[in-house]
């Protein structure tokens, strides 16, 4: 029984929505207090499933010990001098390490930022640097992140883009390939060919931004045969293809980056989320020529690559390697595919389970129709399962999508604990 001293999560919310704008969103009314790789523990004491990982954040699990102690160890000699100050090893042993990493054949570099939309931000302008060029083509349904410039690239209106505009000019959206939904690869191609007929000339543009699998538009994995014709699109009119991974990266797709299941190099890739384990840090690795193209003094942040982060993301490669942590990624996306599937097979509720590696996502739907989403069940659905200790998300441009992102060091008696929590509740919820 809790006692006066104790904190609740319902005092705390009444403090949260007293002090901070509601404009902060949050999808449970949980207030933690400890994590432990794959479950955390509220500030009442009460256990949950992490299947959140902090939006992908936590591919390597809450206070992983090998990432606490390097963490540790770096705050016991400095905490910050901002890079373009005063350099340090670990930052330019991380860009050595993800260079090596990043697909094709050519030389890389690699620059760290802060945030995932600072990268995408960032790409873009080396993009423009490169090309001389100022147009740049995103995808429907996509997300980029939330500044102006990223909103501007994001195709998802609500809540991201709902009361901020306008947003810069130059930006165009094609279609994203989806096949529950009708869109072919031909029609996606055909869409990116429209905008240069009736939008601007592809000599003006000087990139395309595409997610290998769409991260809050819904898990949707994007074709091989799509990213191979947007390489050629891009090679045929001197466009640099970007891809963000910013979501798919650091190994959540089955490969370090997800692009390199498709055999498509691109000429920049954005990442963030899980390279560090939770630390904020982000990054751009690209072909040098192109990476090169900015003056000096052109890119950078005081925060950018931060010493603590730069520490952390060096522990999470070592991680990775250590438990053979992108092999765990590909059996655990199987076991997710083939758990929900069966799930899928009994309940006609569930219009599609899709993803890649264990990026899995299953859609939900009216009726068995697919061209019915059922928004209010995915919401619905999380909140069940937040009762029966399970944390889930929730995304997709109908907000009816639910996805997964267990951290990689899940115990399998932890997974399916939790996918029995999601069976239980969408009973509960039939």
């Amino acid at each position: 029984m809790l006692t006066k001293t104790q904190k609740t999560n319902e005092a705390l919310m009444a403090r949260r929505r007293a002090a901070i704008p509601r404009g902060v969103g949050q999808s449970h009314e949980v207030f933690i207090a400890r994590g432990d790789n794959a479950e955390v523990w509220d500030v009442e004491g009460r256990r949950y499933i992490d299947f959140a990982g902090g939006i992908a954040v936590l591919n390597t699990g809450h206070c992983r010990p090998e990432i606490v102690e390097a963490v540790k160890a770096q705050i016991d000699n400095f905490t910050h001098t901002c890079f373009q100050v005063l350099a340090y090893e670990s930052y330019v042993e991380l860009a050595e390490r993800i260079n090596a990493l990043a697909p094709g054949n050519f030389a890389k570099k690699t620059l760290f930022l802060t945030t995932g939309a600072e990268a995408v931000e960032n790409a873009i302008k080396i993009a423009r640097s490169h090309t001389k060029r100022s147009a740049v083509i995103a995808f429907t349904s996509g997300y980029h992140g939330r500044t102006l410039l990223t909103l501007g690239l994001t195709g998802k209106v609500a809540p991201y883009k709902t009361g901020f505009g306008p947003f810069p000019g130059e930006i165009f959206h094609a279609q994203f390939p989806n096949a529950v939904h009708g869109v072919s690869v031909d029609d996606s191609i055909a869409s990116v060919e429209s905008i240069f007929k009736n939008d601007v000339e592809a000599s003006r543009v000087a990139a395309i931004i595409v997610e290998p699998v769409q991260g809050e538009g819904g898990f949707n994995v994007a074709p091989t045969e799509f990213l191979q014709r947007l390489r050629s699109l891009c090679d045929q009119h001197g466009i640099l293809l970007i891809a963000d991974e910013i979501q798919t990266g650091a190994g959540r797709t089955g490969t370090w980056f997800a692009m390199e299941q498709s055999g498509v190099a691109p000429d920049m890739i954005t990442m963030a989320k899980s390279m560090a384990g939770g630390y904020p840090i982000s990054g751009v690795v690209g072909r040098a020529e192109v990476m090169d193209a900015p003056a000096a003094g052109g890119l950078g942040g005081t925060y950018a690559g931060s010493p603590i982060a730069c520490a952390a993301a060096l522990a999470v490669l070592d991680v990775f390697e250590k438990d053979n942590l992108l092999a765990r990624s590909r059996d655990l996306g199987a076991h997710l595919m083939s758990s929900l599937k069966a799930m899928a097979a009994k309940d006609k509720r569930i219009a599609d389970v899709r993803g890649l590696g264990a990026m899995v996502a299953i859609e939900l739907c009216k009726g068995g129709d697919a061209h019915q989403p059922d928004a209010d069940l995915a919401k619905a659905l999380a909140a069940e399962a937040t009762k029966r200790g399970l944390i889930l998300l929730t995304c997709g441009t109908y907000g009816n999508v639910v996805r997964i992102l267990v951290p990689l060091t899940a115990s399998d008696a932890i997974v399916n604990e939790g996918l029995s929590i999601i069976e239980s509740s969408l009973a509960a919820l039939a």
